[in-house]
């Protein structure tokens, strides 16, 4: 959000609508894109507006969720599962990984093991934040897996232009989003302790690294103070998709709007009632998916020892 307001930053310079020549297409197969529950439908909603004419089809894993507090091997696993299922079963062009903590465990790995591009949600979100801030101070917040991954401090760490980075896990904030809860006295004391860092760092652009964040944006400026600027990853996402789909030709094109379909791991009639209220009433129907234990995926990402590490 720019400062003072209540919505995250949407990139400053880029329209959501435009269409560029290039990627008008014929490619009719989906898009795949999955999440540990809800918080990727705001990575949904944005490439939704940006694009359309693309299908979708939406993996909100709720019967595993939380990801954030499991080991990064288990989560990779996960993942792994996930999108060899959208390849599969719906014969998807693309995966999306709308889940900073799956793509903190292991997207290369996860590019290895399956035969169409897969875009996380952790570049796009950086390369925002290195936009927005104007004192060099910013920070990040995550779930304890993706905080713990180092996936962000690397990533900020290459940047051309040195950042003072601050992190903060944030235990409990997917709980209150995936309960529909962001705005209880319960939420805003635990934003207001674990922001605390955050604020007293001086930052003036804070990163929301868990794509379940945007949904407590309310909250988590008051927390940390109207003048910093609020960034989600979710736009940035979404413009990565449709430049990765115009390079390799894969566009449905034309005027035709697209159908977006939503499946969920865990109790349907939950996730239709909260994504709903979060996604809005083109949630529609809710499928149901079951996984059997899932099969290790192996990665050799620095820093990953399968268990959390500690800090920023």
């Amino acid at each position: 959000m720019s400062a003072g307001g209540n919505a995250c930053l949407r990139p400053r310079g880029r329209n959501l609508g435009k269409v560029d020549d290039g990627y008008l297409s014929e490619d009719d197969r989906p898009i795949g894109m999955f999440d540990s529950g809800f918080g990727g439908l705001s990575v949904a909603r944005a490439l939704i507006d940006l694009a359309p004419g693309e299908h979708l089809v939406y993996v909100g894993d709720t019967g595993r969720y939380p990801y954030g507090p499991r080991p990064l091997s288990e989560v990779r696993a996960y993942a792994g599962q996930i999108g060899r299922w959208l390849v599969d079963e719906h014969d998807v062009k693309l995966v999306v990984v709308a889940c900073n903590t799956a793509a903190a465990a292991g997207l290369g790995a996860l590019r290895r093991l399956l035969p169409v591009p897969v875009i996380g949600v952790i570049e796009p979100g950086v390369r925002a934040v290195a936009k927005a801030t104007r004192n060099r101070k910013v920070g990040v917040i995550g779930t304890v897996g993706t905080v713990s991954s180092g996936a962000y401090q690397r990533a900020i760490g290459d940047l051309a232009v040195p950042l003072e980075l601050t992190c903060a896990a944030c235990p409990g904030f997917v709980e209150f989003v995936e309960r529909g809860d962001t705005r209880s006295d319960q939420v805003v004391v635990l934003a207001e302790r674990l922001l605390a860092p955050l604020r007293q760092a001086g930052i003036d652009t804070l990163l929301l690294g868990c794509t379940h964040y945007p949904f407590l944006a309310r909250t988590i400026a008051d927390a940390v103070g109207r003048g910093v600027v609020l960034v989600s990853s979710a736009d940035e996402t979404a413009f990565d998709v449709r430049a990765t789909l115009a390079e390799g030709r894969l566009g449905r094109g034309g005027h035709r709007r697209g159908q977006a379909r939503f499946f969920s791991s865990g109790e349907v009639e939950w996730f239709r009632s909260v994504g709903g209220r979060l996604f809005g009433a083109e949630l529609g129907d809710v499928g149901q998916v079951a996984w059997p234990v899932a099969d290790a995926v192996a990665d050799d990402e620095p820093g990953d020892s399968g268990t959390a590490m500690t800090g920023c």
